[in-house]
């Protein structure tokens, strides 16, 4: 399964996107998305085409999306809002299934602790990827959304199996 992790942002929107095998998760490619333009509408749209031009490329079959926390400027939640209203609208646009996961959800899974800062999500995203060259900060954190999403998908897949073959087996 080839799974993209969306990083919203407004002038920068970071993706990922990795392998899941049986056994292994394997970095395929990583980048950023860059606004263009002055007026919000414009920036929304070149956010959109970049997107939809990174899974056209790279053909995920899942995406996960991180969420947005609030923060004091209610102006700038709500534009990171409208960025991330892109994450989540490009790939559903491109049918497929969007999950989303708080960020100290991601990174809890990714680096073991819920409270960890940026630059030890990277470390542990580049030591789970270690032949991947990341784009920068928001990659990295798209990254770490994509492992997040893999690591749920791999535990869910092994528990609908157990479940599938208990109720063959019968109690």
């Amino acid at each position: 399964m080839r799974v993209i992790g969306i990083d919203p942002g407004l002038r920068r929107t970071g993706w990922g996107i990795v392998d899941v095998g049986t056994s292994r998760i394997s970095h395929v490619a990583n980048g950023i998305c860059s606004s263009t333009g002055e007026a919000l509408a414009e920036r929304l749209l070149s956010l959109h085409r970049a997107l939809t031009a990174v899974l056209r490329q790279w053909r995920p079959q899942a995406a996960a999306v991180e969420q947005t926390f609030v923060n004091k400027d209610a102006a700038g939640t709500l534009k990171l809002g409208q960025a991330r209203a892109i994450a989540l609208l490009v790939p559903a646009e491109a049918g497929l299934e969007v999950a989303e996961y708080a960020p100290n959800a991601v990174k809890k899974v990714v680096v073991g602790v819920g409270h960890a800062d940026k630059q030890q999500v990277a470390r542990m995203v580049a030591m789970q990827l270690p032949r991947a060259e990341i784009a920068g900060p928001d990659a990295a954190d798209a990254l770490a959304v994509a492992l997040c999403h893999a690591h749920h998908a791999r535990f869910a897949g092994r528990l609908n199996g157990a479940l599938e073959r208990a109720l063959e087996t019968g109690p």
